[in-house]
C-alpha cells in the first residue's frame, strides 16, 4: 500500500500536478509567459524590419536605379540628336569700373562692354536624360547618365542637375548631386576625389573636362556653394559621411577644356 502512494505522489510531481492545482499554471506565471512571447516577437518583427529596410535602401533601389541605366542612355542619345543649340551673346560678368566725370566731379559706374559668343543648348524637361559623368573612381568608372532636376524622383535613377544652375560646359556654376549609399549609389566614391583629378560630362555640345581644385565639406544650410562664380564650374554634392544626410560633402573643380572654354578662358 504506502508503495502504490508513493508511486502516485511522484507521478503527480512528473506531470506537475499536486492534487487538483497544475504546479505551472500560477496566474502570475501564466501572465509572464504572455508578456514574455509578446515581447519576444515585438523584437523579430521589429529586427525583420530592420533588415527588409536595409536590404530594400542598399539593394534593391540600386538594383532599379542600375536597370533605369539602359533606358537613360537611349534617352539622353535621343536627346543629343533632338536637342536645340544655338550660338548665343554672352556679356562676360567683370568688376564695375567706377571712373571720375570732369563735368560733374563725381564718379560714374561703367559696366562691362565685352560681348562674346558661346554654343548654348536647350535646358532638358524635368527627369529627362542629357549629360553622363565620368570619374576615375569606383563609382563614376563606368559613367552615370545625369537627369534634369534634384528632386527625390529625379535622384532616384542617379545624379541629377540642380534647375537654376547653368548646364554643364556653360558659364557659371553648374551644380550636381547624387546618392551615396542608395539609388545606385552614384557618388558613393566622392570622397576618392583629390585636387587636380578629371571628371569628365558630356553633353550634346560635346565632351567638357573638368579638374578638381577643391574638397569641403559643409553643413546642409551653406547652400552658397550653388552660387554663381566666374568662369565656368562644375560643383557636385552628396550627404557626409555615408549613411547619414548630417553634412555634406562638396567638390569644386573648373573646365579646362570644351566647346565653350577658348571663349571662357579668354574672358578672365
Amino acid at each position: 500500500m504506502q508503495t502504490h502512494e508513493i508511486a502516485g505522489a511522484e507521478a503527480e510531481l512528473v506531470n506537475g500536478t499536486n492534487g487538483d492545482v497544475p504546479l505551472n499554471d500560477s496566474p502570475s506565471r501564466s501572465r509572464l509567459a504572455r508578456v514574455t512571447r509578446g515581447f519576444g516577437w515585438l523584437f523579430i518583427n521589429v529586427g525583420l524590419f530592420l533588415v527588409g529596410f536595409v536590404i530594400h535602401a542598399l539593394f534593391i533601389t540600386t538594383y532599379f536605379a542600375n536597370q533605369n541605366q539602359s533606358a537613360l542612355t537611349e534617352q539622353r542619345i535621343e536627346n543629343y540628336k533632338t536637342v536645340v543649340i544655338e550660338e548665343v551673346e554672352w556679356t562676360p560678368p567683370t568688376d564695375v569700373l567706377a571712373i571720375e566725370d570732369p563735368e560733374i566731379g563725381q564718379l560714374i559706374s561703367q559696366g562691362p562692354t565685352e560681348i562674346l559668343t558661346i554654343q548654348r543648348e536647350a535646358v532638358p524637361p524635368l527627369g529627362e536624360a542629357f549629360a553622363i559623368i565620368r570619374a576615375d573612381i569606383p563609382s563614376l568608372a563606368n559613367g552615370w547618365n545625369v537627369v534634369e532636376g534634384v528632386s527625390v524622383a529625379n535622384l532616384k535613377n542617379g545624379a541629377g542637375h540642380m534647375p537654376g544652375t547653368p548646364l554643364p560646359g556653360q558659364p557659371g556654376n553648374s551644380v550636381i548631386a547624387g546618392h551615396r549609399t542608395t539609388y545606385g549609389a552614384p557618388f558613393s566614391d566622392l570622397d576618392l576625389l583629390e585636387i587636380g583629378d578629371p571628371i569628365e560630362v558630356e553633353t550634346a555640345l560635346g565632351l567638357n573636362v573638368y579638374v578638381v581644385r577643391e574638397v569641403i565639406i559643409v553643413d546642409p544650410t551653406d547652400v552658397w556653394v550653388t552660387d554663381n562664380r566666374d568662369g565656368a564650374w562644375l560643383t557636385l554634392t552628396t550627404c557626409e559621411p555615408k549613411f547619414s544626410a548630417r553634412k555634406r560633402l562638396i567638390v569644386f573643380a573648373e573646365l579646362v577644356s570644351g566647346p565653350n572654354f577658348a571663349t571662357i578662358q579668354g574672358s578672365l
